[in-house]
């Protein structure tokens, strides 16, 4: 797709084209969000505000039709990616989207018109099995509605902080591909969180957790999946393995749960340990 990045680098009117007609293309949300990502992270928030607006717009008209994850998407990249322009680093554009992520989660921006109610009101008309369970869970005093507000908003969250970190490192990949080509793959290999940005997740999950809101804990483990993916990535590439490896790693990834864990564990140690650096070195 660099040949596109190109054409869409040849001036605003370029970029803010692709980046509308991306968008209003259903499911094409993404395309659209890589280009306001591509444009902010090159030339800053304010020359890149048409390109922007003009992914926006469709994705709000999307937003009126009850479909909030395109223009969720576009708000979280283009945070992320003024924040890694600036900052020049992943770990701290990842965290401050996770914590905006954070935020839509328990503003309720996720949840489906009228709520989470009328969802499950349908599921019990439609599944008696449904009905059962879910009169079993009201009968152990648990809150059914607030129960599934939790899950659909946090899931829904998710999932858009997950397409947002694709979308940026997407735009990430154009920019190396035109102006700095490798210089993509030597950051992501690099990228882990420092002592200091692990000790602030930890932080901000606990006092989440204290202050009853879960949405702070069901994102911000995201940013350490991705230290933890880049840490797969910059081992296999300093001992030159096979690319199977990493075809290998991505199923075990997408299909078992332990492995995410296992991911997420080598994160945390990383960030104390460094365990590139000390690779290097010994090689």
């Amino acid at each position: 797709m660099l040949p596109i990045a190109r054409w869409l680098m040849r001036g605003i009117p370029h970029a803010a084209f692709g980046a509308a007609i991306a968008t209003v293309v259903p499911w094409m949300f993404w395309l659209g969000a890589a280009i306001a990502g591509l444009m902010t992270l090159r030339r800053g928030l304010s020359p890149s505000l048409p390109v922007i607006l003009a992914a926006a717009l469709p994705a709000g008209w999307w937003w009126t039709q009850g479909d909030v994850i395109p223009l969720a998407s576009i708000l979280l990249v283009v945070l992320m990616a003024v924040v890694l322009r600036s900052r020049m680093r992943w770990s701290e554009a990842m965290l401050a989207g996770a914590l905006a992520a954070a935020g839509m989660i328990q503003l309720g921006v996720f949840l489906p018109p009228g709520g989470a109610g009328p969802l499950l009101d349908q599921l019990r008309q439609g599944s008696p099995e449904v009905e059962r369970m879910l009169s079993e869970m009201t009968q152990q005093g648990l809150d059914t509605e607030q129960l599934a507000t939790l899950l659909i908003g946090g899931v829904t969250g998710l999932v858009v902080m997950l397409a947002s970190v694709a979308c940026l490192a997407m735009a990430r990949s154009w920019q190396a591909g035109i102006y700095n080509p490798g210089g993509f793959r030597e950051e992501f290999h690099a990228l882990r969180l420092s002592p200091r940005e692990l000790a602030f997740v930890v932080a901000l999950v606990v006092t989440g957790a204290v202050l009853g809101i879960p949405s702070i804990g069901m994102v911000l483990w995201v940013p350490l999946l991705v230290a933890g993916v880049s840490l797969v990535h910059g081992f296999i590439g300093l001992k030159g393995m096979n690319g199977l490896w990493l075809i290998a790693f991505y199923v075990l990834l997408i299909t078992t749960w332990p492995m995410i864990l296992i991911v997420l564990l080598l994160a945390f140690i990383d960030s104390l340990a460094d365990f590139r650096t000390r690779l290097a070195s010994r090689d």
